[in-house]
């Protein structure tokens, strides 16, 4: 079995899950979806996860609200497609009420359109639920560092629908309102991947420093605030993501 299903009765993802340098501080964290398999496999993945508690569980939008409500939450790990969710107009209501909460989309829709809706409506990562156990966790990584997480699922099928051509390292292909150096576009087609400045470091043979301020010029230039903002941007412009 493969998938956020295959968590229920599996003894082998554990050793295959390891927590990566986080944040510091709790991050209080609601589940929600409609499937009570799925929250409990999700919930058991997520016990592995080093200051991090599942503080509730919602099986509606109605629910989710309510759980909001009553307490401070981090981390919302949402199903697009439960009752009383009406699709990405959720994620932009939740993110203009609550603009603090961090958005994590679990969901089986591999569209790429949807995948760039669920960003621009404010969402900070995207995962598929027949993706692999292990990413919730590089997912749920990423998003405490305050950048943005793709699915290895949804990059390909951004890469499809981009063509079957594209090259993986765009850098004059990128069409940007905004004039950007070859380094900048380099660094950009890099961003839906979930790269870090140590890793485009490493990618482009330069210092974490160079890429980091290759990065924090990037989002000046935008005019963008965020990981989360500068992924949806890239999405936004149709890059292959990874």
């Amino acid at each position: 079995m493969h998938g956020f299903q295959s968590l229920i009765g599996s003894d082998l993802y554990p050793s295959a899950v390891v927590a990566g340098r986080y944040m510091s501080g709790l991050v209080r964290t609601i589940i929600a979806d409609d499937h009570a398999f799925i929250r409990q496999g999700l919930k058991q993945l997520l016990s592995t996860v080093d200051r991090l508690t599942v503080s509730g569980e919602a099986a509606d939008g109605e629910a989710v609200h309510r759980l909001l409500n009553e307490s401070s939450v981090d981390l919302l790990i949402l199903d697009l497609g439960m009752p009383g969710v009406n699709g990405f107009q959720f994620i932009a209501n939740l993110r203009t009420e609550w603009p603090e909460l961090r958005v994590l989309v679990v969901t089986a829709n591999v569209e790429p359109r949807s995948v760039r809706a669920a960003f621009s409506a404010g969402a900070n990562g995207y995962l598929t639920k027949s993706g692999d156990p292990s990413e919730l966790i590089a997912a749920v990584d990423a998003i405490r560092k305050g950048n943005a997480y793709v699915a290895e699922e949804v990059r390909f099928a951004v890469d499809q629908h981009d063509g079957p051509n594209d090259s993986p390292e765009p850098t004059a292909a990128i069409i940007s309102p905004v004039t950007l150096t070859r380094r900048e576009r380099q660094i950009l087609g890099m961003i839906p991947h979930g790269a870090t400045s140590r890793d485009i470091a490493s990618r482009l043979g330069i210092s974490p420093l160079t890429a980091r301020k290759h990065r924090e010029n990037l989002m000046r230039k935008l005019d963008l605030h965020s990981g989360a903002e500068l992924t949806a941007y890239a999405i936004r412009l149709g890059l292959p993501a990874g």
